[in-house]
């Protein structure tokens, strides 16, 4: 595995302060890690697990009940 400080890491342009994830892409996975502290290990997920948390995310699937 690619080390995680070598991997082009990126932040939501909505991120306002340190309480955001941070996502890399690469051609065998997609990392996240937390932030603010970049130090713990980073979360690893097939390309095709991530395009399926984007797609539960776009269809509410995670939205609190109200």
């Amino acid at each position: 595995m690619e080390s995680s400080t070598r991997l082009a890491w990126q932040k939501s342009s909505y991120c306002g302060n340190s309480t955001c994830v941070e996502v890399a892409f690469t051609a065998s996975f997609v990392a996240l890690r937390d932030a603010k502290d970049v130090s713990k290990p980073a979360l690893l997920y097939s390309h095709e697990e991530w395009v399926a948390f984007l797609a539960g995310v776009k269809t509410g699937e995670f939205d609190l009940p109200d």
